[in-house]
């Protein structure tokens, strides 16, 4: 059975995703043969209309002739060579149908309407998968033909058709900053200062500027993530000082770091961020429908069922796996999407692959505001709005694109020619390029000018700017300079106080970030954690079937370790096989618990990622334990299938597997603890060390001066196991009890009578660790 799980893990996913992906393939044919059928049928009642016309002109002709002779009126040939005309101009329309019967030219753009509004089914109708991407794929189709005749419409046209195209309108978000300020608690040091400005739905903006410059921190503030911070100014959102996570259910925020799931495929990622993300009552062809858009604006059709690739394993490449990023938060359709560098690490067409997607979205009304570096001309053209940032977060910019030259032109500061602008400023506020001495303004003085450009209040330290004060002059710099010889600034102590401070705040921060619940204002009901439960438990699973080599070789492990202890360990009647028990404690607690840190250790950014878009921290904690139910069910029995039969114990195989169950069960979740609350590398080395220890505690032997050591002794689950094993072996012994043997259980202070509650100390320390590994995993986050 381990052969066959280690070698045919993935085939039955592969053999599922090969069935799915031909039932698309025949939905998209089908599609396309039925709108080439519309297509000819058209084409036949164009014919019949232009046969009809044909021969009202050649009646009106010859009747005009008959009566008309001898008149100057046009000779015979001169129908014969319209209707000759005629007859060409019809045979190659349809000769050019029937050599490209995929082509939108030469037909108006009701073709295709009838038919799907005739065969779409509706609702609950759509109960195949065929058939919901029959939908998909015809809508889509629709809208691609919509497209093409859009370019040679007239205005009225595109109004008429507008009126008669169903669009589901997003709520539109509009983010205004007045004098945002982000400064570090406990060392006073400004990450963000004097930020004012507006993000304006349907408009595409870049965050530009040097390293330091607070980019990521900008986004995270207009988020409300800056934890650690002090925050002041005012953030409206709508025009109201609301706070933002009210609105996280319709808001997608891009990570730097691609945090996409490596065993799973582009299309099984994708289409896992739609179930759980978009509206519940949105049918299942919506959701479709949305996914494939996403899928045919990033370009990632040809990779769609590939996996995406892990560190050990090699999946789509980094390019396309950027992409994948980008479209976890666009198949949600979000009103307000903020981008942290997507474009990094992208060469030219694929970022303009990505930005023309971006302003697809921006057409329906989505505010999106991202960060770069170093675009190109052509791509920096294609935003609408530009944000400029010096070092220290301050404001050098922030307006439309096409005028930001004519701004710093003002200023003197002239592009030359063949420079991207974007980069020529950047080099300027980096001081690799200095401004030219006849404009009149210096490096530190560019934010100042554009408060002062704006109207915005200065800050009071920055006034001696305005006066054109250099840092050479006998200014602020000079005095700060002279500041140490008469104070040595904060004592040692002090300074720790404050990094405590500092510390307790951010935690505390943190806290209420998690736990105070705001108002919903987003107007999208998600489904709940019963329902994402179900989305979860099936990834889970997918997830676990791919990587069942693993699990095998775990199995495999167990299977070896229970032949070995089961052939060393001899059983004993004077101490009911206490010595292989305790081997068996140890060595199942251990391979139990390096196993189990696999569930949650290896998936932590997932977990942060997805928590902060609002899924269901519940339904994602209680997925991972069920599918680890399997190993727990499966685990006792391999171990057992060696040992039991090796050792030969007395105690029947039903009771050992009873107690390895509750045992496996309970070091499972103290594993998950460790898992969440630690590092890999920490979790690891107290998975390995807290089996021993406190196996040897549990065995520790009595004596007047252990009081303490017995009290531990007494709460750790491995005496509570060990107990239950020596009590099962003990009952099966029949006959004449004798004092060597009853010393023995005397001697290690247990009872005959306490086997039911040694299991059920077992089975509430799984639980209680359960409880407090899910507090730690909602708490202890990263922000």
């Amino acid at each position: 059975m381990l052969i066959i799980i280690y070698n045919c893990s993935d085939q039955v996913l592969a053999t599922r995703e090969r069935r799915q992906a031909k039932s698309r393939e025949r939905a998209a044919a089908h599609v396309r043969e039925t709108q080439a059928r519309e297509k000819w049928k058209s084409a036949k009642d164009i014919a019949k209309k232009h046969a009809v016309g044909l021969q009202s002109s050649l009646s009106r002709t010859f009747s005009r002739q008959k009566t008309n002779k001898g008149s100057g009126t046009l000779p015979p040939s001169a129908p014969a060579k319209a209707k000759k005309k005629d007859k060409s101009n019809l045979s190659k329309i349809i000769s050019d149908i029937e050599e490209d019967p995929d082509s939108q030219e030469g037909f108006n753009i009701q073709i295709g309407d009838k038919n799907v509004k005739k065969q779409a089914p509706k609702g609950k109708q759509l109960h195949t998968q065929s058939q919901v991407f029959k939908y998909a794929y015809n809508q889509i189709e629709k809208e691609k033909a919509l497209q093409e005749q859009m370019k040679n419409m007239t205005f009225s046209g595109v109004i008429s058709m507008a009126n008669e195209i169903e669009i589901r309108k997003r709520p539109t978000i509009e983010v205004a900053f007045k004098d945002l300020t982000l400064t570090l608690k406990g060392k006073n040091k400004h990450l963000l200062r004097s930020v004012t400005g507006k993000l304006f739905p349907g408009r595409v903006s870049a965050v530009m500027g040097p390293s330091g410059a607070g980019k990521t921190t900008f986004l995270s503030a207009l988020t409300g993530k800056a934890a650690g911070c002090t925050t002041t100014g005012q953030v409206l959102v709508n025009g109201q000082e609301s706070p933002i996570r009210s609105y996280k259910k319709i808001i997608g925020f891009v990570p730097q770091d691609d945090i996409v799931h490596g065993n799973l495929t582009v299309e099984e990622n994708l289409w896992f961020s739609a179930r759980c993300r978009l509206a519940a009552d949105l049918p299942k062809e919506e959701k479709v429908l949305v996914v494939e858009r996403v899928i045919e604006a990033l370009g990632l059709q040809a990779i769609r069922d590939s996996m995406v690739g892990t560190v050990e394993k090699r999946g789509i490449s980094g390019g396309q796996r950027k992409r994948v990023n980008v479209g976890l938060e666009m198949v949600m359709e979000p009103s307000l999407l903020i981008l942290d560098e997507p474009t990094s690490g992208l060469d030219s067409s694929s970022s303009q692959l990505l930005l023309r997607a971006l302003r697809r979205e921006a057409l329906e009304g989505v505010n999106i505001c991202m960060v770069l570096h170093q675009p190109s001309y052509t791509l920096f053209r294609m935003f609408d709005d530009f944000i400029l940032l010096a070092k220290g977060g301050l404001t050098v910019y922030h307006g439309p694109v096409n005028k930001v030259e004519e701004y710093f032109s003002g200023l003197g500061i002239v592009v030359p020619d063949r420079v991207n602008p974007p980069d020529y400023y950047i080099d300027i506020l980096e001081g690799i390029i200095k401004i030219p001495a006849g404009s009149g303004v210096s490096q530190k003085q560019l934010p100042v000018r554009w408060m002062l450009h704006n109207g915005y209040p200065v800050p009071m330290d920055m006034l001696e700017l305005i006066e054109g004060m250099s840092t050479n002059n006998t200014g602020s710099p000079s005095v700060a300079a002279s500041t140490p010889d008469n104070n040595a600034g904060p004592s040692f102590a002090g300074e720790l106080w404050q990094d405590v401070k500092a510390s307790v705040e951010m935690k505390r921060d943190n806290f209420s970030y998690k736990f105070l619940t705001s108002h919903d204002l987003s107007n999208r009901k998600t489904p709940g954690s019963f329902t994402q439960y179900k989305y979860f438990l099936g990834r889970v699973g997918k997830q676990r079937l791919r990587e069942a080599r693993s699990l095998a070789v775990d199995f495999m492990i167990l299977l070896l370790a229970g032949l070995c202890l089961g052939t060393l360990a001899k059983m004993s009647d004077e101490s009911f096989g206490a010595t292989g028990y305790t081997y068996t404690v140890i060595a199942v607690s251990l391979l139990s618990k390096i196993a189990a840190l696999r569930s949650f250790s290896l998936d932590k950014l997932h977990y942060w990622r997805e928590s902060a878009s609002g899924m269901s921290s519940l339904a994602y904690f209680l997925s991972k334990d069920t599918v680890d139910h399997f190993s727990t069910l499966i685990k006792p029995l391999m171990y057992l299938s060696m040992f039991y039969f090796f050792n030969n114990p007395r105690s029947s195989f039903q009771a050992n597997y009873a107690v390895l169950l509750c045992l496996v069960y309970c070091v499972t979740g103290i594993a998950y603890v460790l898992a969440i609350f630690l590092e890999p590398g920490p979790a690891q080395l107290w998975s390995a060390l807290l089996p021993v220890v406190l196996t040897l505690i549990a065995t520790y032997e009595n004596s007047e001066n252990n009081g303490f050591i017995r009290f531990v002794a007494d709460i750790c689950y491995a005496r509570w196991a060990l107990e239950a094993f020596v009590i099962s072996n003990a009952k099966r012994y029949a006959g004449v009890w004798l004092i060597s043997r009853c010393g023995a259980l005397y001697k290690s202070g247990y009872d005959l009578n306490r086997w039911y509650q040694c299991l059920g100390l077992l089975v509430a320390t799984g639980v209680i660790s359960r409880v407090l590994a899910f507090f730690c995993m909602i708490t202890f986050q990263k922000k």
